[in-house]
């Protein structure tokens, strides 16, 4: 097992140092990460599909979505701007809540954005079957087996009978670098490894694993995954998109 390299942080500590570099005037660069205002291609992606299965029956002005860890808010701010839709946002970082406020009033716009700085991992203070569409993009993988069991009680109870959840999370099936990762910097957990750089634990799904986890509350209609970490330097990790209805 090799050492950290990075120094040991909290979740919050961290993202609130990554936030507050790409919020400072001439934009100071994210240590570690590149961080857009730009929505996220896989989420234009899912809601280019979304469209051509459903119209807009799940994307509209009376629909609202819940974005668990949604950083400065781009992904809210673009169903927002391109639906109309309503939505709520949480994020641990009080930084990337502040980015995320800035973003929506930018303008003088009025976007129906409640945004919140707060942890996924308790019980989220929504009404039962209040959102048509809920938003996990490269969150809960920080999460432990136990949390994450509890946010998926939690989304399934704030969506509606058929409403969806969209999905991002890291792949392990055939990424040889995860597997280094998981060898060399192991969590507690099967799966797991402690990030050399941020020094906090993430976890990484097999296929199988994830289906498993999303069966008693979830339909999977679609699984995208990526494939351009095999003509990276073996430091991307695989990662996969899921599309998944409730059920009942």
């Amino acid at each position: 097992m090799k050492k950290i390299r990075g120094r040991q942080s909290t979740g919050k500590s961290f993202w609130d140092d990554e936030y507050g570099k790409s919020g400072e005037p001439r934009g100071r660069a994210s240590a570690h990460l590149a961080i857009s205002i730009q929505p996220s291609e896989d989420l234009e992606k899912f809601t280019r599909w979304m469209e051509r299965e459903h119209g807009r029956e799940y994307l509209n002005p009376i629909s609202s979505v819940l974005d668990v860890g949604c950083g400065n808010g781009r992904n809210l701010i673009y169903l927002a701007k391109e639906y109309g839709m309503r939505g709520v946002g949480y994020d641990i970082s009080d930084q990337a809540i502040s980015l995320a406020k800035r973003q929506r009033d930018q303008g003088g716009q009025k976007l129906p954005l409640v945004l919140i700085a707060r942890s996924i991992a308790e019980p989220f203070p929504l009404p039962d079957a209040s959102q048509a569409l809920v938003l996990d993009m490269m969150v809960s993988h920080f999460l432990n087996k136990e949390q994450r069991k509890k946010l998926l009680d939690e989304i399934a109870r704030v969506l509606k009978p058929g409403g969806w959840f969209f999905l991002k999370t890291f792949l392990r099936d055939g990424d040889t670098h995860v597997e280094r990762l998981i060898e060399e910097y192991p969590a507690p957990e099967e799966g797991s490894y402690i990030h050399p750089e941020i020094g906090v634990s993430e976890h990484v799904f097999s296929e199988e694993e994830i289906l498993d986890d999303l069966a008693p509350y979830f339909s999977v209609h679609k699984i995208t995954k990526s494939h351009r970490h095999k003509a990276n330097t073996g430091a991307k990790r695989r990662s996969m998109s899921i599309y998944a209805q409730k059920i009942g």
